[in-house]
């Protein structure tokens, strides 16, 4: 499994567009073959900040996700709302283990 965060400040009067347009980048990245997880988390203490945890089967379908017409529409329009840019940050599973459990 490919796991990558992604951590995203959002300026304040963008906060509600940023939102919708991640939705629907949620919404197709779903559906993606291979995609096992595609959440989007709000902080509770700063409404800019955000974190996408996004999980993918393999390394090939990770990468086949930024091809996809949601992510590259999603990509253009949330980077004019952005404090600062993206961090994404790939990551290993450690546990669980068992695959059948992911």
């Amino acid at each position: 499994m490919i796991v990558t965060t992604v951590e995203v400040f959002v300026k304040p009067e963008y906060i509600e567009a940023f939102i919708g347009a991640s939705r629907k980048n949620h919404e197709g990245s779903v559906g993606e073959p291979g995609n096992m997880r595609f959440d989007i988390l709000q902080s509770a203490s700063d409404p800019g900040q955000f974190l996408l945890y996004e999980a993918y089967e393999s390394e090939d379908a990770s990468k086949a996700h930024k091809e996809t017409p949601h992510y590259k529409a999603w990509k253009e329009a949330v980077q004019p709302m952005m404090a600062s840019p993206r961090k994404g940050t790939p990551h290993k599973v450690v546990c669980p283990e068992d695959r059948s459990k992911w």
